[in-house]
């Protein structure tokens, strides 16, 4: 019996394998799967999803963490979670890369910028330029590995033939595929998220295969991070599979009951997003105002759904604007907020817990306006208009140690560029600006419906719900290939 790991160290990971057909169609091969996952949650994903053939183990993720902190942290640091993350080649847009260099700069001592991000930013031009530092930055990160194997046991125990991540080696789980390739076992691999290429680029743990959503992003792991591109296979995206097949939208009363929204007006929504670098209470007064002031060309009303980062404690600012955007539900009777549902654990409030509150919003919503976060290929699929809203703070988070970055700067960031490119929906700098485009769509909601179509078959490929049956089988393509 061939045997496979999957570490799924985040909520969306949980979404990936396990809410979709993934794992079932592993199983349905005759493939044993150990899913790996945080240790807190690992008897609640075990109550949920468990089924004969699937076992599921903690990811140890508190020893991992004191090994990062306890071991040469500083070098630990600087070679996995900052070059690695920001060395890929200049033959791909670095554009994202380039903001957490800044970004960086911006958060760290006078003494830090003198003694590591001055000679580290020699070492990222040498990266983005050489393949032969990339591959010597690879060499140098395989050296730390928990001694003795952090996971001895479970490889010894299971023998696995096959270790999938859903990242490579960007988090913790690069302790897990560097005991795999200590050990000869393939490593892949799966991309999670629409930016993951070209934002976390390349790998921190020796890996053998990927699948990915689509040609771009194939492109982007080739000339990024020197994948051989015969060893990336392209398997659309699972998690949206159960979108492409309405497995999750309620009827359309029944969300608007939910959430005590008034099924005459139309129904404006506002996704958080790119919080961590910048503040969206401007968008959501303007939107506010606007579905309270009658300057739209129908009565209307507001739904604001919250984003995780709002929710971390440290710095309080998220903390402090999330509380500022639900005040606003009491100023104005026609603003109502939501916020994800946390999974629990480290996997936070990215899990799949509120795949129906999603897909609900973004098939009976009249408009979504979002930053540029993923929201936007997601409300693509559902063929509803979108609007990248980009109206800047002053001062951004006006926080003296939180860099900030200005909406407006952020356009030619990979996948921001693709959607403004595709004209796939709009882009509004300002309350006058977003007005005139909410009211274009709300009279003509066709307005764009084919180039979100082109969008969409553009950055997921499989648009007819097949893409976790095709991730499956790349998996057991690469489990029966010779070695």
């Amino acid at each position: 019996m061939k045997r496979v790991f999957i570490s799924a160290d985040h909520g969306t990971a949980i979404v990936y394998f396990l809410q979709s057909s993934v794992v079932e169609e592993l199983l349905a091969s005759g493939v044993e799967v150990v899913l790996f996952t945080d240790d807190e949650m690992r008897e609640t994903i075990e109550q949920r999803f468990g089924r004969p053939g699937l076992v599921v183990e903690g990811l140890r993720l508190d020893r991992a963490a004191s090994y990062a902190g306890r071991v040469q942290p500083r070098l630990q640091w600087l070679l996995s979670s900052y070059l690695r993350r920001v060395g890929g080649s200049w033959r791909i847009n670095t554009r994202a890369m380039d903001s957490h260099i800044w970004e960086v700069w911006k958060e760290n001592s006078w003494k830090f910028r003198i003694a590591v991000w001055l000679p580290a930013a020699l070492a990222i031009l040498l990266l983005r330029t050489f393949p032969w530092a990339r591959r010597l930055l690879a060499r140098l990160q395989v050296r730390f590995v928990p001694d003795p194997g952090l996971y001895e046991d479970v490889f010894a125990g299971y023998k696995p033939d096959l270790v999938v991540a859903s990242t490579a080696g960007w988090r913790f789980d690069r302790y897990l595929l560097r005991e795999a390739a200590a050990k000869g076992v393939k490593t892949m691999v799966a991309i999670i998220g629409w930016d993951n290429p070209s934002s976390y680029t390349l790998p921190g743990a020796p890996m053998t295969h990927a699948t990915c959503w689509s040609e771009l992003q194939r492109k982007e792991l080739c000339l990024g991070s020197d994948w051989p591109r015969a060893r990336v296979g392209i398997g659309g995206m699972p998690s949206y599979d159960g979108y492409l097949l309405g497995k999750w939208r309620l009827p359309r009363d029944e969300y608007f009951q939910l959430h005590g929204l008034d099924p005459a007006r139309r129904l404006i929504s506002y996704a958080c997003s790119f919080v961590h670098f910048a503040p969206n209470l401007p968008n959501v007064e303007a939107l506010a105002r606007l579905v309270s002031d009658g300057s739209l060309v129908a009565s209307s009303q507001l739904l604001v759904r919250l984003h995780p980062t709002h929710f971390q404690s440290k710095p309080a600012i998220f903390a402090e604007e999330r509380k500022r955007i639900q005040a606003l539900s009491a100023q104005y009777p026609h603003v109502h907020v939501v916020q994800p549902v946390p999974l629990g654990g480290s996997l936070g409030y990215y899990g799949g817990e509120d795949m129906p509150e999603k897909a609900s919003m973004l098939a009976h919503s009249d408009v979504v306006v979002t930053v540029y976060s993923t929201m936007v290929v997601e409300t693509a699929i559902h063929d509803t208009p979108i609007i990248a809203a980009v109206i800047d703070a002053p001062g951004g988070w006006n926080h003296p140690r939180k860099y900030s970055l200005p909406l407006r700067k952020i356009g030619d960031w990979p996948t921001h560029q693709r959607f403004r490119r595709s004209g796939a929906g709009r882009v509004a700098e300002d309350e006058d600006a977003l007005r005139d485009l909410v009211n274009l769509y709300l009279s003509d909601p066709t307005q764009d419906s084919d180039r979100r179509k082109k969008f969409v078959a553009q950055e997921i490929t499989y648009t007819d719900g097949s893409a976790g049956q095709r991730t499956a089988q790349h998996i057991l393509d690469v489990l029966n290939e010779s070695a």
